[in-house]
């Protein structure tokens, strides 16, 4: 891989109901990200709604759509590459939805879309009860985009503790793994930064982590701590604050030919032993 360096940015929002303010809060950020020079952008999971499921029917958008259309034109008219962290994607079922990835490129036109596909289901006593099922729909998909500099591995916030998954995107070339979250606030502090690392040096790739940031007026409560992160595990970037604003690294993208050379994990795995079925590409 050439010694090529990208400047990328993860934004950190404190989106809520209101998706007019979120989508507009999202804009400022995103020309902020561009005045600091980065050319690869990612907002956080449900970046322009954060809120109660009843109105969803309202916000979801089709993608391509008005939503995608706009943040398209943003790119192209500032040559970047924009990743549109996830949002409520309508689809033929009126009470059923996608909590989907778009990948925008710097002409302005949808690269990829990556629609969830480990739903937030859980139940800890006394911490967090969640059932993101309910509304959601699970893809059965994983998805991989070449960009201009890199290649993409696509996931969304909770698919950070399938550590299955993240192998399957190195596997299909992946050197940079997205993961825009709106991660628990409570499990946050325990666990976000060791899986967001783990998940670099497992496979050797930088990572990218927006994030949702503090508590709505309806008590979703996110643990902030947007990153981005080396293939040796390196925190080149992370947030210290609980509200709004724009994370900007420089990242070597011949660090991943050079670390996987030295630690060869991806070529000595034993797959005939793990009992798994990995789709190669």
């Amino acid at each position: 891989m050439p010694d090529v360096k990208v400047t990328v940015a993860a934004l950190q929002l404190t989106s809520g109901a209101d998706e007019v303010s979120n989508i507009e809060q999202a804009f400022t950020l995103l020309t902020r990200a561009t005045a600091q020079g980065a050319t690869y952008i990612q907002l956080p999971e449900y970046f322009n709604y954060y809120g109660p499921t009843s109105k969803y029917g309202e916000v979801a958008q089709r993608i391509p759509g008005p939503l995608t259309d706009r943040l398209g034109e943003f790119a192209r008219a500032h040559g970047v590459t924009l990743h549109v962290g996830s949002m409520l994607e309508r689809t033929d079922e009126s009470t059923r939805f996608f909590n989907t990835s778009v990948v925008i490129g710097n002409d302005g036109e949808i690269r990829a879309t990556y629609r969830k596909v480990h739903l937030f289901d859980i139940d800890v006593p006394g911490e967090v009860s969640y059932q993101e099922s309910r509304a959601i729909g699970a893809s059965d998909e994983l998805v991989t985009v070449e960009l201009d500099a890199f290649t993409l591995g696509l996931s969304i916030c909770f698919d950070v503790r399938f550590p299955e998954l993240y192998r399957s995107l190195a596997l299909r070339g992946a050197t940079v793994l997205a993961v825009p979250s709106a991660f628990n606030a409570r499990t946050g502090r325990a666990h976000w930064e060791v899986l967001v690392r783990a998940r670099a040096i497992e496979n050797l790739c930088f990572v990218i982590a927006a994030t949702q940031a503090g508590t709505t007026a309806q008590g979703l409560s996110s643990y902030g701590h947007a990153m981005i992160v080396d293939p040796w595990g390196e925190v080149l970037a992370m947030s210290q604050h609980d509200d709004e604003g724009v994370l900007v690294a420089s990242i070597e993208l011949e660090q991943v030919a050079r670390r996987r050379a030295q630690i060869a994990t991806l070529a000595l795995r034993r797959p005939d032993l793990y009992g798994l079925r990995v789709d190669e590409k």
